[in-house]
């Protein structure tokens, strides 16, 4: 929870000094950084790669799910999908110079807005929404990708100590 905390000052922080206000999008990117300080959510086990380590790879992921009817269930996909918006957030966002390094940020921002836009989808049109208020916060994710990826640039840049005990600078990005 202490590390929980740290992002949710961070963000919050972040969020007053970009004038972004009361965004609710502000605890999901608090725990989004709290879940991928662990590397093994940040990059998951897949079925089809042992280790989900870039956007081409859950997107691999995803169609191999479609491909084995044992496997096939339609929230793994959504959970995929999530997946990738997460992590194109977040890499746009927390390791910017090394997305545009790769020249893939336009891919990155792309594809990160069509897998929200897809969650944001399904739990409308779900009868079991993951929570009343989900279907519209993925849409505000969708719809503010760039803007929410611009602030965790910032909260990195400006809140995030750099010391190499910082969960994220142990992450090895080669």
């Amino acid at each position: 929870m202490e590390l929980r905390r740290f992002f949710e000052r961070a963000i919050g922080a972040s969020f007053r000094d970009l004038a972004l206000g009361d965004d609710p999008a502000s605890a999901y990117l608090a725990d989004l950084l709290t879940r991928f300080a662990r590397t093994e959510n940040l990059f998951p086990r897949g079925l089809a790669t042992p280790r989900l380590e870039t956007v081409v790879d859950v997107l691999l992921e995803t169609q191999a799910v479609w491909e084995d009817p044992a496997h096939f269930r339609p929230e793994h996909e959504v959970t995929l999908r999530r997946h990738i918006g997460d992590y194109a957030l977040f890499m746009t966002g927390v390791f910017r110079e090394r997305v545009e390094r790769s020249a893939s940020t336009g891919y990155y921002v792309v594809q990160g807005k069509s897998a929200y836009r897809f969650v944001s989808e399904h739990d409308r049109a779900s009868t079991r929404p993951a929570s009343p208020a989900s279907a519209p916060l993925y849409r505000r994710l969708a719809d503010r990708f760039e803007h929410y990826a611009g602030a965790l640039d910032y909260a990195r840049r400006v809140h995030f100590p750099e010391h190499p005990e910082h969960p994220f600078f142990r992450l090895s990005f080669g």
